[in-house]
């Protein structure tokens, strides 16, 4: 069991990560902006309009039932646990016992599956279209992501993230190749689950993935917001925690981790920017279309996986 120093390190870095989550998206829409030749909102605007759903009246659909109310709890707690557990000021884990690969296989599942079922439990025609669509992408997304992260997995001879980013940060030489390829298809998987096209559309969020938000308000639709917005930094952090895990504290020394703190930002500012500059330089696609593109991802991790078990 972790002691009290790891604890406290894991809320404070749950907490950073969830302050930090509408200054990461509110970057990827001044990205957007700028490359779509407009002014746009400056990077603090999602922390504004936080603010002013927090003050409004929560409205629900007389037909909606207690899932559609639970749904923003459960999605920003599962997600404000995921950002406690992940490697983030260190390489290891602040709570060992839930970075497990597994585990978070499951909590991610558990908010994708409560998302879905909001908008389903909604009584909207076009909330049930969006989950139905969120739970298509799911089947095409977490395949891969699993997949790329088993082979890791493998390499290390452990599930635990913390101690899989620890070994790929200390050797990277072991199996270079299968390692590379890992990390590209779970990038791909990290964008998808960003929110980014040719997969999702900012401009008409509520066409694709973010159809069950369309019946919230209030204090709801802000806690929803803020926890998809997390759930996006987490993501991030993930890939950075584990095949990146540079910057980080090397031991629990309050001027290590205060660099580690400094440093946290800009890794996901670059990967944030990365993302906005990747997703505004291609056309929109069909979501019909979507199997075909997620393929690509899938065939990284198929490789990734024969590379590992060819000893490349």
């Amino acid at each position: 069991m972790p002691n009290l120093t790891m604890i406290v390190l894991a809320v404070a870095q749950g907490v950073i990560l969830l302050l930090l989550a509408p200054l990461m998206t509110g970057v990827s829409r001044m990205i957007r902006a700028r490359m779509h030749s407009r002014r746009g909102p400056g990077v603090l605007q999602d922390y504004r309009d936080l603010a002013k759903l927090f003050k409004r009246q929560d409205v629900a659909p007389a037909v909606s039932g207690g899932v559609f109310r639970a749904a923003p709890y459960v999605i920003l707690g599962t997600m404000f646990l995921l950002a406690m557990a992940l490697p983030a000021f260190t390489r290891t884990s602040p709570l060992p016992f839930l970075a497990d690969l597994i585990t978070f296989a499951y909590l991610f599942a558990l908010v994708r599956f409560f998302f879905s079922l909001s908008g389903i439990d909604s009584g909207s025609a076009f909330g049930g279209l969006g989950a139905g669509r969120e739970l298509t992408l799911g089947i095409l997304v977490e395949p891969t992501m699993i997949l790329s992260l088993l082979v890791v997995a493998l390499i290390e001879g452990t599930t635990n993230l913390g101690a899989i980013g620890a070994g790929i940060g200390g050797n990277y030489l072991q199996a270079p190749a299968a390692i590379g390829l890992a990390m590209l298809a779970f990038a791909f998987t990290v964008f998808i689950e960003m929110g980014k096209l040719p997969f999702d559309m900012a401009e008409a969020e509520q066409e694709l993935q973010e159809g069950p938000l369309t019946e919230y308000s209030g204090p709801s639709l802000a806690l929803m917001k803020l926890g998809l917005g997390l759930k996006k930094v987490v993501m991030a952090q993930f890939l950075l925690g584990v095949f990146l895990p540079f910057g980080v504290a090397a031991s629990l020394a309050p001027a290590s981790l205060a660099l580690a703190a400094v440093a946290l930002p800009l890794k996901l500012l670059a990967v944030f920017t990365l993302a906005g500059l990747i997703e505004n330089s291609m056309a929109r696609g069909r979501f019909l279309l979507t199997s075909r593109v997620t393929w690509v991802g899938f065939g990284l991790a198929a490789l990734s996986f024969v590379f590992y078990l060819t000893g490349l």
